[in-house]
């Protein structure tokens, strides 16, 4: 299927390539960046996403993937500012982007949400600990978005695209002599999959282009438990109370 797409931080890097596929494929791309609305403002993005349904009538894809990340230094030597500006941009901002966009989705009765995420939400970090804060809140909001909208026709997705060389990554110390970089072919395979409904058995999970496939996923479907490529406590034996 194809439909309206709006796509945050398209300007560069994995947005912009994210969007170029979406339009490759056939679909109308709305491409969101800095000067087109800031993600963190509730007017901002509700005049944008209101321009979006006045010129469209609809929209079917919102993909969330402006995100920024903080100082790589340990939690003592973060500063403040940057370590909030962080988590204002990597969930405040989906956040705002799904509530939003979601009424008209839920009105429509059918409709996807692609969070861009990281495993980096699925641990503690030693540094730069907005970011693996932050990415772990976004599944929050996926989970918390399936669980409301997958009776009604809308569903939403948890969609690490590995590492690719972009400029955030190219900056980041952390990656410094990598050599073993997600290659961008295998990031569209996988999210456009996401996007034309072949994944949907999927919602409400995590899937990691560069180390998943279609193919693998599809095949991996009818083996899927409830809690499956979702994070949550991990019980010291079967008499975990917490279980």
């Amino acid at each position: 299927m194809t439909g309206v797409a709006v796509v945050t931080g398209a300007s560069r890097g994995i947005g912009q390539v994210l969007a170029d596929a979406l339009e490759g494929a056939g679909w109308s791309v709305e491409r969101g960046s800095s000067a087109v609305a800031d993600v963190t403002d509730v007017a901002s993005v509700r005049r944008w996403v209101d321009d979006v349904l006045a010129r469209h009538e609809r929209i079917d894809l919102l993909v969330n993937n402006a995100g920024t990340i903080d100082a790589e230094v340990p939690i003592e030597e973060s500063d403040p500012d940057d370590w909030w500006r962080s988590i204002e941009v990597n969930v405040r901002g989906p956040y705002l982007m799904t509530r939003a966009v979601l009424p008209t989705l839920l009105a429509q009765g059918s409709g996807r949400i692609i969070n861009l995420n990281s495993g980096s939400g699925t641990k503690s970090g030693e540094v730069a600990s907005a970011y693996n804060v932050g990415k772990s809140a976004l599944g929050r909001i996926t989970g918390s978005t399936h669980q409301s909208g997958q009776a009604k026709g809308v569903l939403a997705f948890d969609f690490a695209p590995g590492v690719v060389y972009t400029d955030m990554t190219r900056s980041m110390p952390r990656h410094d002599g990598r050599t073993d970089w997600t290659d961008p072919r295998d990031v569209v395979e996988l999210f456009l999959a996401l996007a034309d409904g072949r994944l949907d058995a999927w919602s409400g999970r995590m899937v990691r282009a560069g180390a998943d496939t279609v193919e693998a996923l599809l095949a991996a479907t009818p083996t899927l438990g409830p809690e499956h490529r979702t994070v949550g406590l991990i019980p010291y034996g079967e008499d975990d109370p917490l279980r």
